[in-house]
């Protein structure tokens, strides 16, 4: 049951947050809703015991590539005033009313222990729990998919060089 409600949270904050980049008028709200999508990604690849590759993209999506995304964005400049001025009169009782709610959930799941999410901590592995192992991911990775895998770094440095090369350009006047 928890899996579930995880699951449709984690469901529902990632299209939320692919909502927002492609809604969100402001650069850096796009990247941070795209950040948002990837933890959000993440957490659902704990849920499906890929543990190696949440990690993998926590550090390098919502970790390097977001950096160099917002980097760029800097790059190329958004210089716009923002306001400040609060349109929602009740947005930090609700939020902070939301967290409450979200930390008690989270405390009575813990409190309770009624939850088996791991197999690996319940009993002997399973095969299929060790999908997400450096093993498992590692093998067809630097055998079967090592062009893929450097292509896919070589296209990623092009892009940056590509993004901060634009940035910096001047058009001449003439």
């Amino acid at each position: 049951m928890a899996e579930a409600i995880l699951f449709v949270a984690m469901g529902a904050t990632a299209i939320a947050g692919a909502v927002t980049v492609v809604v969100a008028r402001n650069p850096v709200y796009s990247a941070m809703g795209l950040l948002g999508t990837l933890f959000s990604v993440a957490v659902l690849y704990v849920v499906h015991l890929a543990h190696l590759v949440a990690a993998v993209q926590v550090i390098v999506y919502a970790g390097a590539v977001m950096t160099l995304f917002l980097f760029v964005i800097m790059l190329i400049g958004v210089d716009k005033e923002e306001e400040t001025e609060e349109t929602l009169p009740n947005q930090r009782m609700l939020v902070g009313g939301l967290a409450g709610l979200i930390a008690l959930f989270a405390a009575a799941i813990t409190v309770t222990g009624d939850f088996d999410w791991i197999p690996a901590a319940t009993g002997p592995i399973e095969r299929e729990a060790t999908n997400g192992t450096v093993q498992a991911v590692a093998a067809p990775m630097f055998t079967d998919w090592v062009l893929a895998f450097e292509a896919t770094a070589l296209l990623l440095t092009i892009a940056a060089a590509g993004a901060i090369a634009l940035a910096h350009f001047k058009s001449r006047e003439t």
